[in-house]
Parts: C-alpha cells; sequence; structure tokens
C-alpha cells in the first residue's frame, strides 16, 4: 500500500455455493474516525482518541463497468478490491469478506489479519502566493484522474473538515501524496477567480508546487470589510467524538482560507459546555490588524429557539443573568422561552443583536417583494421578530442564508412601517451551507488601519454595510451627500433630511463577476431552492449583464444594467422624493444595501398601511404559533409584549396616507 493514497488488489473468490449476491468487503480498521454531532449539548465519546491510530484504513470493492455489483454465481471469480492508507510504515489490518445476512461472521473465518507496507507518500511543499505575490493561504481541491479527493475525506480530521472536498494550507505548509498526476482547484473566497492546475508529483521525498491566486476584486481595499457574522465549531456536521467540535485555531484556518476579514464563531447548542470555554468577551488572540475572529452565541437549542434563533455579536458574558439581583443561570433549560427577554439581556451588555436565518417560517408562495401572503411564522428564523423589532432590541436581521424573498419581505414590510433594522449576511456554516464559511457576507465600511471589531460590529449595527454572495458589490452607496450607515448633515445616521418634497440623486460604484456562458440550471432553480443567493441568479438572459435595482419603499422604481465583467462601474440615479421614505439599491439575489432613509418635513416614515395591516395580522399568527412553547409563568409577560406590538402596527396603519 501507499500513505495517503489508493492501491488496488485482486480478490479470488470461490464461490462454490454460487452466491449471486454482492461481495462486501469491511474492517475494523476502516472504521469511521468520528461521530457526527447528534446535537446533544453534551455528548458523550464515542470515539476514543485512542482508537484513531487503529483506524487508518479505507476500503472499497469495485463493482463499476464492466463488473457487475453482484457475484456471477460461477465457482470461481475475481473482484478488485481497493485500499487506501492513512499512514507510512508497516500496517495490520483485519480484512473482512461477506456476501450478506447470515455470512458476516462464521467463527471469524471470513477475516484475516494481513501486514501491509506502506510505503511514504511525496511530501508536496506549497507555495501559495497572493494575487501581488506576498505570501498566503488557499482553499485547494485536490482530485486524481478517477475523480478521487486527496486526502481522503473519511480519514479527515481537523483542522481539514471530512465533509469538505478542500483542504486549507498555508504557504510553505505541505499535502502527502503519492506520485502520480492530479488536478488541483485553488482559490480564496469569492473576490478569487477559481483556478485550476495540472501537477505531476514524481517519485521523490519532497516536490514543490506553486500556486498564484487570482483576485478579482479587493473590496478591503475600496475601504469595505467582509464578515460572517454566523459560524459553528461545533453541531451539524461537525463531529462530536473524538472532540466535541473543533478548536479556535482551527477556525481560524477556515475564516483566513476564504478571506473573511471578521469571523464569529458562535457557540450554540451542540456541545455548549465544551465549546462555551473559547468565550472570551474580546477578540481571539490569534486574530491580526486584517483578520478577526471573536466567539459569541447564537440562541439555538435553548428553550427560546422555536421563537426565532438569535445571534448575539459583542456579548460580554455569555450566561444568561435570570433576575435583577444577578442570577446567572448554569444550564440550557434554564433560558427565558420567548426571545424578548434574550434579546433586552444582550443589549443591556452592550451586544448586537439579530435573528438568525430569518426566512425559516416565514416562506410564502411567489416572488414579489414585498410579498403579502401571511407566512405561518412556524419555525427558527425572524418569527418574532415581528413583535421584538417595535421593543427596539434587535439590530438586525440575517439575509443570504435563506430563500431571498422570505428574508426580505418581512423586512420591507417593518420598513414601511417606519423601524429601522438592517440586514447582515450569513452562512450558518456547516447547518444550512457546509460547503465553506463564507458563502453568506455582510461587507462594512471601515476606516484606514487595523480592523477594529467594535468599530466594525458598530458598523454592522447602523447599517453602514451591505450583504451578498460575494460576487458582486455595492460600494460606497450615498443619497444626496448621506452616506449609508453614516451621519449625513441631518446628525443621524443614515438620514437624510428635506424641508419638503423635493429631487435626490443616489450615487454608488458596482461590480459583480459572471461566468461568460451562462449556467441554466442554476440561474432557472426556484428561489426556494439551494444555492439561496447567487449572482447567476441576476444574469439577464443569456448576457453577462445584471440589473442595479433603485427601491424606494420596497418598489424597485428604476434599474441600470451593468456588465459583470469584474469592473468597478459608477451608476447614479435621479428621482423625487413626495414624502418621508428608505430607499436601497440591489442586484437580487446577489447583494443588497441597508437603507438609506429620507425624511420630509420631519414625517417618521409611514410608507404603507397595506404594510402596517400586515404586520397587525402577523402579531397574531406568530402569536398563535408559538404560545404553547411558551413557559405558562412566561406568557402574560409575553401576551403583553405582543399586544403592544400589535397596538403600535395598528396606530401606523391608521395613519398611514399611502395603500
Amino acid at each position: 500500500m501507499i500513505q495517503q493514497g489508493w492501491r488496488t488488489f485482486l480478490v479470488k473468490v470461490h464461490n462454490q455455493a454460487g452466491v449471486t449476491a454482492p461481495l462486501t468487503a469491511e474492517s475494523p480498521n476502516a472504521a469511521p474516525i468520528y461521530q457526527r454531532s447528534r446535537n446533544s449539548p453534551e455528548p458523550e465519546s464515542t470515539v476514543p482518541e485512542s482508537e484513531i491510530i487503529h483506524r487508518f484504513l479505507e476500503i472499497a470493492v469495485y463493482n463499476k463497468p464492466p463488473l457487475k455489483e453482484n457475484l456471477s454465481g460461477l465457482e470461481l471469480e475475481y473482484r478488485i478490491l481497493q485500499l487506501y492508507s492513512r499512514d507510512a510504515g508497516k500496517r495490520e489490518a483485519i480484512l473482512a469478506f461477506n456476501v450478506g445476512q447470515g455470512t458476516q461472521d462464521i467463527g471469524f473465518r471470513n477475516q484475516v489479519p494481513i501486514l501491509f507496507h506502506c510505503a511514504p507518500a511525496v511530501e508536496v511543499e506549497l507555495k501559495i502566493l497572493d494575487f501581488d505575490g506576498t505570501p498566503t493561504i488557499a482553499a485547494l481541491t485536490i482530485r486524481d484522474g478517477f475523480g478521487r479527493i486527496y486526502p481522503s475525506p473519511g480519514r479527515r480530521l481537523a483542522p481539514d473538515f471530512f465533509f469538505h472536498d478542500q483542504i486549507y494550507r498555508y504557504h510553505d505548509e505541505s499535502v502527502f501524496l503519492p506520485p502520480g498526476s492530479y488536478t488541483v482547484e485553488y482559490s480564496r473566497g469569492p473576490e478569487y477567480r477559481i483556478m485550476s492546475k495540472t501537477v505531476t508529483i514524481p517519485e521523490a521525498k519532497l516536490y514543490s508546487e506553486s500556486f498564484k491566486l487570482d483576485r478579482w476584486i479587493h473590496v478591503a481595499a475600496e475601504g469595505w470589510r467582509s464578515g460572517d457574522h454566523h459560524i459553528h465549531a461545533a453541531g451539524c456536521s461537525h463531529y462530536e467524538s473524538p472532540t466535541q467540535g473543533v478548536l479556535p485555531q482551527d477556525m481560524m484556518r477556515h475564516i483566513l482560507g476564504e478571506d473573511i476579514n471578521v469571523g464569529c464563531v458562535l457557540s450554540w447548542g451542540p456541545c455548549w459546555y465544551y465549546q462555551k470555554q473559547f468565550f472570551e468577551g474580546k477578540v481571539n488572540d490569534l486574530s491580526t490588524d486584517d483578520y478577526v475572529m471573536r466567539y459569541d452565541v447564537e440562541v439555538s437549542g435553548f428553550p427560546s429557539s422555536h421563537a426565532g434563533h438569535l445571534s448575539l455579536l459583542r456579548l460580554a458574558e455569555d450566561d444568561y443573568v435570570a433576575d435583577a439581583e444577578g442570577q446567572v443561570v448554569d444550564r440550557i433549560e434554564e433560558w427565558p422561552s420567548w426571545d424578548l427577554p434574550v434579546l433586552q439581556w444582550a443589549k443591556k451588555q452592550g451586544a448586537v443583536t439579530g435573528f438568525s436565518h430569518s426566512g425559516w417560517g416565514l416562506q410564502v408562495s411567489g416572488n414579489e417583494l414585498p410579498n403579502y401572503n401571511m407566512p405561518p411564522f412556524n419555525g427558527i428564523g425572524a418569527n418574532e421578530y415581528i413583535v421584538d423589532v417595535v421593543h427596539g432590541v434587535v439590530d438586525f436581521i440575517s439575509t443570504v442564508d435563506t430563500p431571498s424573498v422570505w428574508e426580505l419581505s418581512i423586512w420591507y414590510h417593518t420598513l414601511n412601517c417606519g423601524f429601522r433594522t438592517r440586514i447582515s449576511g450569513e452562512t450558518d456554516f456547516p447547518c444550512i451551507y457546509g460547503e465553506r464559511v463564507g458563502l453568506g457576507r455582510v461587507y462594512v465600511k471601515m476606516p484606514v488601519g487595523a480592523l477594529d471589531y467594535d468599530v466594525w460590529v458598530d458598523g454592522l449595527r447602523d447599517g453602514r454595510s451591505y450583504v451578498g454572495d460575494g460576487r458582486s458589490h455595492l460600494l460606497d452607496f450615498v443619497v444626496e451627500g448621506t452616506h449609508v450607515g453614516e451621519k449625513g448633515p441631518s446628525g443621524v445616521i443614515s438620514q437624510l433630511n428635506l424641508d419638503e418634497p423635493g429631487k435626490v440623486t443616489v450615487n454608488a460604484r458596482v461590480a459583480a463577476l459572471l461566468d461568460e456562458i451562462p449556467n441554466p440550471l442554476l440561474r432557472d432553480r426556484p428561489l426556494s431552492q439551494k444555492p439561496y443567493w447567487h449572482i447567476e441568479r441576476a444574469r439577464i438572459g443569456d448576457s453577462r449583464k445584471v440589473p442595479v435595482e433603485l427601491v424606494v419603499n420596497g418598489q424597485p422604481i428604476d434599474r441600470q444594467e451593468i456588465v459583470a465583467d469584474g469592473t468597478i462601474v459608477p451608476v447614479q440615479f435621479n428621482l423625487s422624493i413626495e414624502r418621508s421614505s428608505w430607499i436601497c439599491l440591489r442586484i437580487l439575489p446577489s447583494s443588497h444595501t441597508n437603507p438609506v432613509f429620507v425624511i420630509v418635513d420631519e414625517q417618521a416614515v409611514r410608507a404603507s398601511r397595506r404594510s402596517a395591516a400586515w404586520c397587525v395580522e402577523a402579531v397574531e399568527v406568530c402569536w398563535k404559533q408559538k404560545v404553547d412553547k411558551i413557559r405558562e409563568n412566561e406568557r402574560d409577560a409575553a401576551r403583553r409584549a405582543y399586544d403592544m406590538a400589535k397596538e403600535a402596527y395598528q396606530q401606523i396603519e391608521e395613519v398611514s396616507a399611502v395603500e
């Protein structure tokens, strides 16, 4: 055998019984080296670390044409057995064969121990260079001519994730490969092009290969720092054994490998009691001037989860305080059973708060925005948001990781009622998306210099940002001199004041990158199917153009088409504002700005009576779905909070002059 590679063996089958079942090969040395998470906050270890050294093998019976899956029934035939070794050196493996029920264990006569010599693979030293020639890190997907992935995912432990094709390697790090020819795809997040290279590894002890990355846009150099506020180090696709999730250094490697300036690692229900040790109330020490990682909390797997999962950023304390005396709860089950008390607790300590994977439970038919169909409010997205926004404790709702219409519709409705919640972008890695971190992103405008997390998360809260898939960018969105998320002449963040109705000019710098050849299988997929946000879905026909839409009070009133070749181009819109309104730009469903609010004659935004009526009904629909899971001793307070929200929307409906 050979280290980190496959070898093929011929198995002689004496089939005196004339069996026509498949021949199965097994080995205790090929047993799994991990137990995927089952979402327990305190999982028991089922894969002892002491066993991992013995589980070095992968095993497969080749049964593709010209061979058949089943034995032929002939008295003598041959099958092809493929074996993969993680390790080098002399290794003993037990091989066992059976042909189905009743033949797996016949006094151990179906198994044999074999001592293999596993030749060492070639140590391939990787020279990873950024677009400017500086050493960096990259994601590399390595395949042989049969399409097999290296290193084999089934024998991976952190920092390489078994549910990934790619690995992440820094400049001068190595990967072990058997001699042969491989195709390597390499990149570093959506701001880089995906490159491909064929490499031939010779018979040698050490070999070197270089990879030069190709960046199509450098948004950080434009002053916009990317972030993914919702990634996990445990639960979902992660394993719970041999360790309860992965470590901070593993997560930092993946954050850097996808070029995410800010990665928020949220501890949550699965492996909660182990992972919470990494919460520090500050940025992690692995952070640099350009890349920051911070551990915080997603309230998921907690009693309030049914009302909507919460992303709590910049917490000073991660244990809920139950009363005015400062009594800290020790167990998950002691937390509140609805969201508002949790949000209030987080806001008191200066946290930035929002709802996760907003679209779950808010599914509606149709692709219109805003959508006036009533969702069931039966999920774990921004459900109780319809109540909590009225109480002033929700800074943002999350986007990009659920269907865009489901996410944005409730946000548009509340903006039309005059509330000023912002949006952020997230991946919910590795739950909704396990492919990589940073599939959903938020880009925050930042001052020059070292990245300050507090400034960044304040920008997220204030809406000094846009969200998206990283394949299109809406830079420097300005309405008549007022920059999104910044104080203008009014002294209020994102607010332009007009004494009377009038004309305003909207400016931005926009870029997008589409493949030259359309992908109709992706483009024509329903918006309710993954990937929920992707620039291909915005393509105009078979062209390489996408529309930049000007949105006022939820309605697209103008658009310009740009060529999505990666070039940053200016766009400008001129419009008349008749009444207080909110304005955004979007390339749907790929990117979306936060709003600038234009206030006419000091009047609050009351953009749609129909939106307000929708919100009134939504409060009651939400209550009916959630009430049974709210503890009885908390229901009176919850009902009062819901009633306050309903009354607020009713008052807004009464004074809204526009249908």
